[in-house]
């Protein structure tokens, strides 16, 4: 299956005020309705989504890469509560205001942070991880994901120590391994496949640190209140989706005040891209006016 994965019509980095660098990427009009996406595992923002749709549907969007990331300069020790003040800068910066955050995978809990910190007028959670260091989940995790939370509880250093032994091969084998042939489907297209591979080398060009740091925080317990959030927020997860959430989000969704789930047939962890149009017109439509 083919989607467009265009490269980004603006490339561009922001300095910080402490002086660190945020790498980003940007689709769409430059005056459109600012659309925030917290990319997947081991990406950057070069991957983007919707390319074929963000002109029609008048989105500016803006791909961001997490520190240690790509562009982004690292942050030892950073926390979702660094990447929720990284975010209020950067969009005071980029003239956004509060945009529509899109946290797709591993960039979920991300976007959940900020939400929960007051950033972002609506969000969409697409594909996304799941707090799988929950009591809740101790018995329906594979053995293997259950080993890894129970080391990242029990020695977040240890953990994060071998989470840096991961390179682009390895996560994009990874993906491969544990997508379902509608997912493979997207993935291998020469185009995605191509642009993919990219993105990952593109992330761990400084080094693997910025990837295991990310997978030690959204791994672990998360240190933010969902039951604070009060912007609308949608939870979308593919019907044949395995990785990401052991129940397809259905609890998460019951812990975010007024959370919306779409399950969607016919697709597991690609729905970003197969379906983006669906989501940005659901989450334009809590916009109200402003569309």
């Amino acid at each position: 299956m083919s989607v467009d994965v265009s490269a980004p019509a603006r490339l561009g980095e922001s300095r910080l005020a402490e002086g660190r660098v945020i790498g980003w990427a940007e689709w769409g009009r430059a005056d459109g309705i600012p659309v925030l996406l917290s990319p997947g595992a081991a990406t950057t923002g070069s991957l983007g989504f919707g390319a074929e749709v963000v002109e029609s549907l008048g989105v500016r969007l803006v791909a961001l890469d997490r520190p240690g990331l790509g562009r982004s300069t690292p942050l030892p020790g950073k926390t979702f509560r660094d990447f929720a003040a990284d975010v209020r800068e950067f969009a005071a910066l980029r003239g956004l205001g509060n945009p529509a955050i899109v946290g797709n995978s591993q960039g979920a809990p991300f976007a959940l942070a900020c939400a929960a910190a007051g950033i972002g007028a609506a969000v969409a959670i697409v594909s996304g991880s799941d707090e799988v260091a929950a009591p809740r989940f101790a018995d329906a995790l594979p053995e293997q994901l259950r080993d890894l939370v129970e080391l990242t509880a029990s020695d977040p250093d240890a953990a994060e120590r071998l989470f840096a032994t991961f390179d682009a091969d390895a996560m994009w084998q990874m993906v491969i391994d544990s997508s379902p042939a509608s997912d493979l489907a997207v993935y291998r297209d020469p185009a995605f496949e191509d642009a993919y591979r990219a993105s990952m080398r593109e992330a761990f060009a400084p080094g693997p640190g910025g990837y295991a740091r990310d997978t030690v925080l959204a791994m672990g317990r998360w240190p933010f209140d969902l039951t604070t959030i009060r912007v609308p927020v949608d939870l979308w997860y593919g019907e044949q989706d395995t990785s990401h959430s052991p129940d397809q989000g259905e609890w998460l969704a019951t812990r975010i005040p007024g959370a919306v789930g779409h399950l969607v047939p016919g697709i597991g962890g690609a729905v970003l891209w197969t379906h983006a149009e669906p989501i940005l017109r659901t989450l334009l439509g809590h916009l109200g006016s402003r569309t």
